[in-house]
């Protein structure tokens, strides 16, 4: 909390630097921090409300805390909702990293790893939550480029199934359920 405090409050206090009179800002910048100061407002509103039904899955505040604010950054950074992520990783792994499917899809999100000779380093860990969430969120993301923002065909595509409506269903479902 002091960090979230202490970095809210130098924010705060470069905003005031950039609008006092006299000051060499350009007015972009001035828009840049107010829109970085909403983007972290909007953050920590939506980990607020995520935090009680994650505990479900993960009983550690702080390993909730950590898993939330990653997983804002990677679905936003995608252009993806987090609370579909959320849902995403509730039906794939229930929020267990060390998951592996039998067909050797890996982590949270279940990464198959020929993605790692994809979009990768050999010395990824699919299993280490953050990565999985950078891979799983950029493979989503450019499933729904693909399918021209529809969900359902790029979820289809994300399981392996296009042309079954089952697991985009369940996605679908859980996130509505669960996570809005």
């Amino acid at each position: 909390m002091a960090a979230r405090l202490t970095t809210g409050v130098a924010l705060a206090a470069l905003c005031l630097v950039i609008a006092s009179p006299g000051s060499a800002a350009e007015p972009p910048l001035r828009s840049t921090l107010e829109a970085a100061a909403f983007q972290g407002t909007a953050m920590r509103q939506w980990a607020a409300r995520m935090h009680a039904p994650l505990a479900r899955f993960v009983s550690d505040a702080g390993q909730r805390d950590a898993l939330l604010t990653r997983l804002y950054q990677e679905a936003r950074l995608a252009g993806l909702p987090p609370s579909l992520i959320l849902a995403l990783i509730e039906v794939e792994s229930a929020f267990k990293p060390s998951a592996v499917s039998p067909a050797g899809a890996t982590g949270l999100m279940q990464i198959m790893p020929f993605w790692v000779a994809e979009l990768g380093l050999p010395i990824d860990d699919l299993t280490d939550p953050h990565r999985n969430l950078r891979y799983g969120c950029t493979i989503l993301a450019h499933y729904l480029a693909v399918e021209n923002g529809d969900f359902t065909r790029a979820l289809a595509r994300y399981n392996g199934s296009l042309g079954n409506t089952w697991y985009p269903e369940r996605v679908l479902r859980v996130w509505q359920s669960a996570w809005r």
